[in-house]
């Protein structure tokens, strides 16, 4: 990875959670990504290309260039290759701090990044990990900033393409309870 001397909050987060979901793609054996994720029709392959394609969309959207994607042959080598592209851009603080009217209101490319697309990082590390045939446990930090998000999506997140219902399991714990709320069956 490249290192980054910038200690910029926005910087340090997106880091933070881009490594998080790099531990899990790093750990996931080759068979991952032809494997079935929990994420209907979609292969680790493809997971890993959503949460690459929707920042760089994202990105693209604000005219802001990440130059070219990285090729999936390697799902862990692009991501790692993303996330030095992504925190290369946040190194410039005027990225971050652009404004801009959001779905929910005006807001920032950090903020946006943060709680939209870092949401995503998080959450799509469990279907890496089940991919792979393996659990995948979140942190109290990554639960509480999970609830949170989910929290303020409301109904949003129910929206076609993003997440069906799928009913909490009596005696759940949090996690598994927060799986639910993301569409995803944890057994």
């Amino acid at each position: 990875m490249t290192a980054i001397n910038d200690t910029s909050p926005l910087l340090d987060h997106y880091v933070r959670l881009a490594d998080g979901f790099a531990t899990v793609l790093d750990a996931a054996p080759a068979g991952t990504w032809t494997a079935d994720s929990p994420c209907e029709g979609w292969t680790g392959r493809d997971v890993v290309g959503h949460v690459i394609d929707t920042q760089r969309e994202f990105f693209s959207r604000h005219d802001i260039d990440a130059g070219p994607a990285p090729s999936l042959d390697d799902p862990a080598a692009a991501w790692h290759t993303h996330r030095d592209t992504v925190a290369g851009l946040l190194a410039d603080p005027t990225v971050g701090e652009r404004t801009f009217d959001g779905h929910f209101g005006p807001t920032t490319i950090g903020e946006t990044l943060i709680r939209f697309y870092g949401f995503d990082m998080v959450a799509h590390r469990w279907d890496i990990a089940r991919a792979a045939g393996t659990d995948h446990r979140f942190s109290d930090d990554d639960l509480s900033e999970m609830e949170a998000a989910v929290d303020g999506f409301g109904d949003a997140i129910y929206s076609e393409g993003v997440c069906r219902k799928v009913e909490i399991p009596a005696g759940a714990d949090r996690q598994t309870t927060l799986l639910a709320k993301l569409g995803r069956v944890a057994s």
